[in-house]
């Protein structure tokens, strides 16, 4: 008998044991930890600035690299394409007051930024689907402004695309031999 209630007992800490961890295992799958991002082979940026006329600039993107590609072939963005300037999610584009982009009116709040290349010009759009991954759902209907500017090439070639925001409201993207600047004001 007493082996008997051996039995028993050990069979019953096994079955609790696989339950146990089976139910852990479910919790794993179910619960989703937060990606570290930083990981990413792009990983994320921020450029902000406050102007001189306080109104507070934002950008948040992921830089991807260059890599010892050719813009526009190897990698992304490839000529009359929309792109979501950048890597991975859209790049979103905040400001927190009405504003004008090299002189046409945009509203304060967040906007997915999107560009089309066209190898000496670049067109800007300001989307107001900014939570998006890539440009997969990007539906021109949605878009709030769409800006003409001059393609610039850098100083240096940047390996890493980058944005920069300064006080008197320029924006600049640098990104390889390609780039352009536009004014918020």
């Amino acid at each position: 008998m007493k082996r008997f209630l051996s039995l028993a007992l050990f069979v019953g800490v096994l079955c609790t044991s696989n339950l146990v961890h089976a139910q852990t295992d479910t919790m794993k799958t179910d619960m989703k930890m937060p990606e570290d991002k930083s990981k990413r082979p792009s990983p994320p940026a921020m450029a902000s600035a406050t102007t001189s006329n306080g109104v507070s600039i934002n950008i948040d993107y992921s830089q991807p690299s260059v890599k010892g590609r050719v813009i526009g072939t190897g990698v992304e963005p490839h000529k009359d394409s929309v792109w979501r300037t950048g890597a991975n999610e859209a790049t979103v584009f905040a400001v927190d007051k009405n504003v004008t982009i090299n002189g046409k009116a945009l509203s304060a709040g967040k906007y997915g930024f999107f560009t089309i290349w066209k190898g000496d010009s670049w067109t800007l759009i300001f989307n107001k689907t900014w939570n998006q991954w890539g440009a997969f759902d990007y539906k021109e209907a949605d878009d709030a402004l769409r800006v003409d500017v001059k393609n610039v090439k850098p100083a240096m070639m940047s390996e890493k695309m980058t944005f920069m925001v300064d006080k008197s409201g320029k924006v600049s993207l640098a990104w390889g031999n390609v780039g352009f600047d536009f004014m918020v004001k």
